[in-house]
């Protein structure tokens, strides 16, 4: 389609083919990069400040991984993605029964990080360690159920883990934009209280902060905002961990800025990862998980060797 075919096509003014592909397919697709971007990186950075730790995000406090075991518990154990007699028809499953269950193991991943930190009083730094082990677990949970699954099931959870921005319609893009629009506005109206918790969390506790309710609140709210988007659109690594990292490297830690920055970056970097997706090998669609792993690594290890030197010159 030309230029002028595609804003016809948006509006609904082309033909009717036309209408069908950009409305139901293309359409979807974009926004539901936008949105996912936008969550996943406002949790990121979000997750980095109450935590204290550059290496706070979803897929590394094992949200991502409680998310994909729910998924292969439902596949495999209810079948949800049983119906078909090969690997070509595994994705014909409940999207619904497959996305509940992922949003509820990644809530259990955030229940037992939360418990460890309210309870046992852990420091917020040693919660990434929680996360690792959290994965570690939830991933060898998850390959326990694959050992006994048949091949349908076992490429079902495959085919899920890929992560997909194609699984989604108008009604599951209206779930995540509202989580979405909520935790947007909750880190917008406390950004002061990231900027003082930047200063540590005396100064914070000296301007009325209440610290430890404060982290407990942000860790649910972003637990639930990365649960509803994974569980709908699969495993999505490091737009949450590299989005914030490359808005601090250009604007610094001031969450004014910080936090709209990172929600256009997180856009952004998603959206780039469907278009490198839908363009390396076409008309084949790339899993969209690999490719923002692919390229979000190198670029968050260049970030962290660039920030080295620098302070290393300094």
């Amino acid at each position: 389609m030309d230029l002028t075919e595609l804003l016809k096509a948006i509006l609904g003014q082309s033909t009717a083919q036309n209408n069908m592909v950009m409305q139901n397919v293309r359409l979807p697709r974009v926004v539901t990069a936008v949105v996912c971007g936008t969550g996943l990186a406002i949790t990121g950075a979000v997750l980095q400040s109450v935590l204290k730790n550059p290496l706070a995000a979803s897929s590394t406090l094992g949200v991502s991984q409680g998310a994909a075991f729910g998924a292969a518990f439902a596949i495999i154990v209810f079948g949800a993605g049983a119906q078909g007699v090969s690997a070509a028809s595994s994705v014909t499953y409940h999207p619904l029964l497959i996305s509940l269950f992922a949003f509820l193991g990644g809530m259990v991943a955030s229940v037992v990080v939360l418990f460890l930190s309210r309870f046992r009083k852990i420091t917020p730094e040693s919660m990434v360690l929680c996360g690792v082990a959290l994965s570690a677990m939830f991933t060898g949970a998850t390959t326990l159920l694959q050992y006994f699954a048949d091949d349908v099931q076992v490429a079902t959870v495959v085919f899920w883990t890929f992560g997909d921005l194609g699984r989604t319609g108008w009604k599951e893009i209206q779930i995540i934009a509202f989580v979405t629009l909520l935790m947007l506005l909750y880190s917008f109206f406390n950004r002061w209280k990231y900027n003082a918790l930047e200063s540590g969390e005396e100064t914070a506790l000296s301007l009325g902060i209440n610290v430890t309710s404060f982290r407990v609140t942000n860790m649910v709210l972003c637990a639930l905002t990365a649960s509803v988007i994974v569980s709908f659109i699969g495993i999505i690594n490091f737009i949450g961990l590299v989005a914030p990292h490359v808005c601090r490297r250009i604007l610094g830690n001031n969450y004014v800025y910080l936090l709209p920055a990172s929600a256009l970056s997180g856009a952004f970097l998603l959206l780039v990862g469907d278009l490198v997706a839908r363009q390396t090998i076409p008309p084949i669609i790339l899993p969209i998980g690999a490719i923002t792993s692919f390229l979000g690594a190198p670029l968050f290890l260049y970030l962290l060797f660039k920030g080295g030197a620098s302070r290393g010159s300094r």
